[in-house]
């Protein structure tokens, strides 16, 4: 994997037929949805992709198909994040099996911990890890909002980066300053509306839900964010908080932004739309609210 690692990574969504089955036809049209769109990776068993809800063993057959699936075209990185250090090296260890590229560390997401337990905690997983591997600060998920001494030791420890979903822009900034001497170092943004100001600040990228549904956007955002474009920008930005407004706003609860990604992408007949308990797929209103908000996007996205 070259570093540093940068551009467009979609979390992307585990299609699922029940709890237990992969929509494995629908993983395959997603994966080529996402690698012709142009993205520069893909990140595997992230909160989008609903990693906690999983089962291991669904966990590693997601892992081996996507391998074989995506076949060394961008690099794959996936989340190990979990309770237990046992059940981060069962996957961190099945992913270095089946090829791929690198993982993702999280703090782990039932006890709340201190800063100085997190730093613990990566001294003794980090030895055992046999990829390289990313932060990634998620204060919404895993009750720690992971300050910059904890990324720095992380980065002695041998991290290649941090994916920052705290939401937080001037912890982004900090995080860009703290580290702007260090260009291999990646820092990515995992709220996607920030892509211009983290690639015009020195940051790498972004790990943007919407990428699932229309990868090209990001893609062409973050041209022309590294091209400076600020007219591009302005035009593409506005794009994407039409997803914002639309696709990411039926429902009432929390998980409507998941919810919306994978019943768009099951209206776009890419796959299907079920969720893994305790969440539960859209309804008939919410699906046709969604279809017709897919409509109207794909006609926007028509852009010169």
């Amino acid at each position: 994997m070259k570093l540093p690692l940068k551009g467009i990574i979609p979390p992307v969504i585990t299609p699922l037929l029940d709890n237990n089955t992969i929509d494995v036809k629908g993983l395959e049209s997603l994966i080529e949805h996402l690698i012709t769109g142009g993205v520069h990776g893909l990140f595997m068993l992230g909160t989008t992709g609903e990693a906690t809800s999983l089962s291991y063993e669904l966990r590693k057959e997601l892992i081996k198909r996507t391998s074989e699936l995506v076949n060394h075209r961008v690099p794959v990185v996936v989340g190990i994040t979990d309770t237990a250090l046992h059940g981060a090296l069962l996957i961190a260890d099945y992913t270095a099996e089946m090829g791929l590229d690198g993982l993702v560390v999280a703090p782990p997401y039932y006890l709340p911990i201190a800063q100085e337990e997190m730093r613990d905690y990566l001294e003794n997983l980090v030895p055992k890890l046999r990829l390289p591997f990313l932060m990634y600060d998620m204060p919404g998920c895993t009750k720690l909002h992971m300050s910059i001494e904890t990324i720095k030791r992380a980065k002695e420890l041998g991290a290649i980066g941090v994916k920052d979903s705290s939401g937080d822009m001037s912890y982004l900034y900090s995080l860009i300053q703290e580290f702007k001497s260090s260009p291999d170092f990646s820092i990515i943004a995992g709220t996607e509306l920030f892509l211009p100001d983290t690639i015009l600040n020195g940051g790498h990228g972004a790990v943007a839900g919407g990428a699932n549904v229309f990868p090209k956007l990001f893609v062409d955002l973050y041209d022309a964010s590294v091209n400076r474009d600020l007219d591009r920008i302005a035009l593409l930005r506005d794009k994407v908080m039409m997803i914002n407004s639309t696709i990411y706003n039926v429902g009432k609860h929390s998980s409507r932004i998941v919810k919306g990604i994978k019943c768009a992408l099951s209206v776009m007949g890419i796959c299907d739309d079920y969720m893994a308990l305790p969440l539960r797929r859209h309804g008939k209103e919410e699906r046709k609210r969604i279809a017709q908000y897919v409509e109207q996007l794909k006609l926007i996205m028509l852009y010169p």
